[in-house]
């Protein structure tokens, strides 16, 4: 399928990765926005417009059970099975001789087995880790070529520490900033499907005025309406404006459910399609309410261990009977932030507002509290 809309996420990408690197993005969004859809569009169709030169690393670190250090390195580098090199200084000479074209996509950054063999030898890998990446990004900065790292998920390192001390995402946030705010020389996208993540980046100010956020959110419903049409052509099917209205009273502008359901359509009946995903969606958060009952949840706020109580959960989600936004502040810092690690709920930490995360869940409060 051609990727549609996203024309203002798209441009003001682009305008980044087009001028010196002086800033962190982080690109954050509900579950199944399109954010890594975005970036690989991104890289693989509108960077091979531009007259600069890319290298851009990718590395999903959704991929990998990131549990110590070790873990980490492997998520971020890749064997380079071609190269026969020894030594650091050569390996990233021959290597930047290497980049040629317009855009250089990797997923990790290349090493040859015994450099990576070196990377995760050294007591101190952290510094060799960063040093490595540093000095590799020099090399192609001053051949012309412009360095993209981009981090998805980056909220699965949250909780390593380095050497059974300093934690990993502050030793990481600080080489970040010395490679985007002191040396200019990589662009540094960082992206994460996890706003309590975000909530927390944004708001602890240890990357005040180094950092900035952009949100891909579900489409507004001009934008759905527009998208439903073009799913239509896609699949030689006709779609009335009463089912486009149906549709989107269900799923709302999610392009995922959207597209699910404009397929299924085609061979099977529109509203039968649209009631069981709504049930599918009912029976998950009816299950959800019911655990409530037996269980008593705890959630860790500070230093403090905060049990979760079901009528307080209730008291939540029956603010959304009648707005699909609330601010946060009508909700108790636990709950919300239970509700959000439970995918019930989506925070926009800019906005400080309160969200489900799909049409289909609120249409599930509705019908339950």
């Amino acid at each position: 399928m051609k990727f549609f809309n996203r024309e203002r996420e798209i441009n003001e990408i682009l305008r980044i990765l087009n001028r010196e690197p002086d800033d962190i993005y982080f690109i954050y969004g509900p579950l199944n926005s399109g954010k890594t859809a975005l970036i690989n569009h991104i890289i693989n169709n509108e960077l091979k417009k531009s007259n600069k030169k890319y290298a851009v690393f990718y590395v999903n670190f959704r991929e990998y059970d990131i549990s110590s250090m070790d873990n980490f390195v492997e998520a971020l580098f890749e064997i380079d099975e071609n190269s026969k090199e020894k030594t650091i200084k050569s390996y990233i000479e021959s290597f930047t001789k290497s980049v040629n074209d317009i855009i250089n996509l990797y997923y990790g950054i290349k090493v040859p087995e015994p450099i990576l063999n070196k990377l995760f030898g050294e007591k101190e890998k952290g510094r060799l880790v960063f040093k490595f990446i540093r000095d590799l990004f020099m090399s192609l900065n001053k051949k012309g070529v412009q360095p993209v790292f981009i981090l998805d998920e980056l909220q699965m390192i949250k909780d390593i520490v380095m050497n059974g001390k300093k934690p990993l995402l502050k030793s990481l946030f600080q080489f970040l900033v010395s490679l985007t705010k002191e040396r200019h020389i990589a662009h540094c996208l960082c992206l994460s499907s996890d706003s309590l993540f975000i909530e927390y980046v944004y708001n602890t100010g240890e990357l005040e005025g180094r950092a900035k956020y952009l949100l891909v959110d579900d489409f507004d419903k001009e934008t759905a309406l527009k998208f439903m049409d073009f799913l239509a052509i896609e699949e030689n099917i006709n779609l009335t404006n009463e089912d486009k209205e149906l549709i989107y009273s269900y799923v709302g502008g999610k392009a995922k459910d959207i597209k699910y359901v404009v397929e299924e359509s085609t061979f099977k009946d529109l509203r039968e399609v649209l009631d069981f995903m709504l049930n599918d969606e009912i029976s998950k958060l009816d299950m959800f309410l019911e655990v409530l009952d037996y269980s008593k949840p705890k959630i860790e706020i500070g230093n403090k261990v905060i049990e979760i109580k079901k009528e307080d959960i209730i008291k939540a989600l029956k603010l959304f009977k009648d707005e699909y936004e609330v601010n946060k502040k009508d909700i108790s810092l636990p709950v919300y932030v239970y509700l959000v690690k439970k995918n019930i709920l989506f925070l926009n930490p800019q906005k400080g507002i309160l969200k489900p995360q799909s049409f289909l869940i609120w249409n599930a409060i509705k019908k339950l509290v």
